[in-house]
């Protein structure tokens, strides 16, 4: 198996840990490592390519998500006391079968709609397609608003991996102010999410619908 294969690999199987992980500190740990994926994913595409700016989104992509995203998440569940448990609305088990569904939809798609004569780009078009889908299942299907934000990176996580290894990479400024929008986007969602515990004492967002008159 060739190392854009494994590295592929790795990026969906921490997007399936995403996927059944229980509690806030392994969903977090599990985004950690899957953009740790992602970054040395960008880096053998950037050592491929030979290109500097490739590089340098590498390890920006090596700060904001690998480092300084996760660390603001911890603090920010240490800050607002949050119970360990993620808010599962589906269970485990049948996360793990959706999960495996959406990927196996992610396949028929590309390989009808979307067909690669590269091989190499046409797992990367499945696997980011994938972790995308599962991203969003992970939003929909969470009740604690902090595993919600981090599907919403896992989302994000799914669209660069299919600009870099598909396109060659969006322009460079774009890509700078992309990673600079996400980084101030969950410093924005982390103040809410203390707003909202402050409040109403839970982060719970499935207790708001106790609002309704």
């Amino acid at each position: 198996m060739e190392i854009m294969q494994l590295l592929l690999t790795g990026i969906l199987f921490m997007t399936f840990v995403l996927a059944i992980s229980k509690r806030l500190g392994a969903m977090i740990g599990a985004f950690r490592a899957q953009s740790l994926f992602l970054f040395f994913t960008t880096l053998y595409l950037a050592m491929k390519g030979r290109d500097i700016e490739i590089y340098i989104v590498a390890f920006l992509l090596l700060s904001v998500k690998v480092i300084a995203i996760p660390r603001l998440l911890s603090r920010m569940v240490k800050r607002i006391k949050a119970e360990g448990a993620a808010g599962l609305f589906v269970n485990p088990t049948l996360s793990i079968f959706i999960a495996m569904f959406l990927t196996y939809l992610s396949y028929l798609f590309t390989r009808r709609i979307m067909p690669f004569a590269d091989r190499a780009q046409g797992e990367a078009v499945i696997i980011s397609l994938a972790v995308t889908l599962i991203g969003l299942f992970i939003m929909v299907s969470r009740m604690k608003a902090i595993s919600q934000i981090v599907g919403l990176l896992v989302m994000e996580n799914g669209l660069f991996l299919v600009a870099s290894s598909v396109s060659g990479g969006m322009p460079f400024f774009v890509e700078i102010a992309i990673f600079f929008d996400i980084f101030v986007c969950v410093i924005i969602l982390g103040m809410f999410v203390y707003k909202i515990n402050k409040v109403f004492t839970h982060i719970d967002v499935n207790k708001m619908r106790e609002l309704k008159g």
